[in-house]
């Protein structure tokens, strides 16, 4: 018996038949043939169950209430004279003796039709997110959430991972992103944080001893919405090794997470263990992104010099990168339409020139490359139907454009893309800094924790920017699904790595006390990542938005609007946290 209920609305079948049954769940829909006889479908979190009114009086208590009130049914199961082979339950009704009202809903009207939720305006849906979670493919996500988590902690738990959870309310620390802020009552003027990641605690736990730790962690970041990053909060599994390498870490992860995408994804197949390898400058020069999308099947050329000086203006004193598509036969309107969407999501133009039959450059640029045209080919290596789609520019944003481009292209023609699958890759060697783009200032390129190449005498002798760290990245079908690192462990490294970009001991004390502490006491060497569960589970899902995966999720704007968050509080209790507010001009 599961609670009033002895079954739920997907249990009932033919050998219930003639039996005594109650059932409860919503009201989601009635088909009313006479006054006193029609079909009520049930739904519950399980499924739906068919109930028919065959008197006056269950009729009036059925109609007495709005679709989506809760009620309690008890009857006889008996086989149905018209079965429906979509439902599970399909080859039964349940003829009502008792219709039992549980909980009204009040409004005629509801804010869109429940089983229709997901083609409503998302700001009515996250308003209404109680409604819109009834509809079963709301809930069929949220329970593969459910079932990806679950899954994961097993699977980290086999390898000997430890599941500790650290504070949620800690101090502020340089993480690369927006803190939230926490008045503290007791302590006026200071500032509790909410963390970014669980990073120093769980070096610290590495430092206390402990061998291999885990936990699904709350992060909280003050950072603006994209589809495949939601506001405020997020979680990932993040772990930690000591005396690991980062072979350690990818051997973990590649066991790890693979079977759980094959299990319950919307494809049946996952990189197999190794993945792929790819150092950054590489796969830059070769993808245009640090994140590439390895069903994609082509890639970049640097055309600079065959190209630079053609007398089209936009090449001129650029770098010009080109991505060939053999036998790309699409329209001039599809052309258009990718070099626009190229332009929408870089802020650089694209432009295109195609080979025809007769091995002629033609369209989009090419009058511009006749007089070179055996140069062109042969850099390429085209033949009679490619197409070529260049962008130009400073080194960084050529490639970045060129990267988009495939992309694009690669979503344009199915020939060019390894559909239904799941190709993971690291990204590896990333510089361990950079110029800063608005300080014009060396800084930490990723991770300030991340161990150097090369160590000591790295630091000590290499210029900065050729300084390569123990640092590397997840990626997913093109989504970056964690950053991770070898961690710079020993004190005096670390110390020599933040005097690089200005910082003195004194500076790494007072930021990372307890971290530089602990490691003061003979750390060991340790590595970690922390893989999102929200991008995970919003790939696995095939989902375009990550607010489709998350329950309670904020808008785009970082508001609650089920809930009204953030909204203003009492005097009294600004008062009691001697926090006055001004709000600028």
């Amino acid at each position: 018996m599961i609670q009033s209920r002895t079954h739920n609305c997907n249990e009932l079948r033919l050998a219930n038949a003639g039996e005594q049954v109650t059932i409860a769940g919503y009201y989601d829909n009635m088909r009313k043939v006479s006054k006193n006889l029609g079909f009520l479908v049930l739904r519950d979190f399980y499924g739906f169950t068919q109930v028919v009114v065959e008197t006056e009086e269950m009729m009036e208590i059925v109609e007495s209430v709005n679709k989506e009130s809760t009620l309690s049914v008890t009857g006889v199961v008996r086989e149905r004279s018209s079965k429906n082979k979509e439902l599970p339950t399909g080859e039964i009704e349940v003829v009502p003796e008792q219709i039992e009202i549980l909980g009204k809903c009040i409004h005629n009207a509801l804010p869109f039709e429940i089983h229709q939720s997901g083609e409503a305006d998302e700001s009515v849906r996250l308003k209404y997110r109680y409604l819109d979670l009834r509809n079963p493919a709301m809930k069929n996500k949220i329970m593969l959430r459910s079932q990806v988590v679950s899954e994961l902690r097993q699977r980290m738990n086999a390898l000997g991972f430890m599941e500790i959870t650290t504070p949620i309310l800690t101090c502020s620390s340089p993480e690369g992103a927006r803190d939230y802020l926490v008045p503290a009552r007791n302590h006026p003027g200071k500032f509790y944080a909410l963390p970014q990641a669980p990073q120093q605690f769980k070096q610290i736990l590495m430092a206390s001893g402990f061998d291999r730790y885990f936990q699904i962690a709350p992060c909280f970041r003050d950072e603006d919405a994209r589809a495949d990053r939601s506001p405020g909060e997020f979680y990932q599994l993040d772990m930690e090794m000591a005396f690991a390498t980062q072979e350690d870490v990818f051997a973990v992860m590649e066991e790890v997470l693979p079977p759980v995408f094959e299990k319950y994804g919307i494809y049946q197949e996952a990189s197999k263990a190794p993945f792929v390898r790819i150092p950054y400058l590489e796969a830059m020069e070769t993808y245009g992104s640090d994140k590439p999308d390895l069903r994609v099947l082509l890639t970049l050329t640097d055309v600079t010099d065959v190209v630079a000086d053609c007398g089209f203006a936009p090449f001129e004193g650029q770098t010009v990168e080109a991505v060939k598509a053999s036998g790309f036969s699409a329209s001039r309107k599809v052309i258009d339409g990718i070099c626009a969407e190229t332009e929408v999501q870089t802020a650089n133009k694209a432009y295109w020139f195609k080979v025809d039959e007769n091995g002629e450059l033609s369209g989009g640029i090419s009058k511009f490359l006749k007089d070179r045209k055996d140069a062109v080919v042969s850099a390429m290596d085209l033949q009679p139907g490619d197409f070529v789609g260049l962008a130009a520019g400073k080194k960084l944003t050529a490639l970045k454009t060129a990267g988009v481009l495939r992309k694009l292209l690669g979503a344009a023609d199915e020939k060019f893309m390894k559909k239904d699958c799941y190709e993971f890759c690291w990204i590896v060697d990333f510089p361990m800094y950079e110029i800063g783009e608005e300080s014009g200032k060396l800084e930490f390129c990723h991770n300030p924790f991340s161990m150097p190449q090369g160590g000591l005498e790295a630091l000590n002798s290499k210029e900065p920017l050729s300084i390569l760290a123990y640092q590397y990245d997840l990626v997913c079908n093109g989504v970056e699904l964690s950053s991770g690192a070898v961690r710079n462990h020993d004190p005096e490294i670390m110390i020599r790595a933040f005097e690089l970009v200005g910082l003195g001991e004194e500076d790494v004390k007072a930021k990372f006390p307890a971290m530089y502490n602990a490691f003061c006491y003979g750390a060991p060497p340790h590595a970690g990542i922390a893989p999102g569960v929200d991008r995970m589970v919003m790939l696995i899902g095939g989902e375009e938005s990550i607010r489709e995966i998350i329950p309670f999720p904020m808008n785009k704007n970082a508001m609650d609007v089920m809930m009204g968050a953030p909204g203003t509080v009492e005097e009294k209790q600004l008062e009691e946290l001697g926090v006055k507010i001004v709000i600028p001009e």
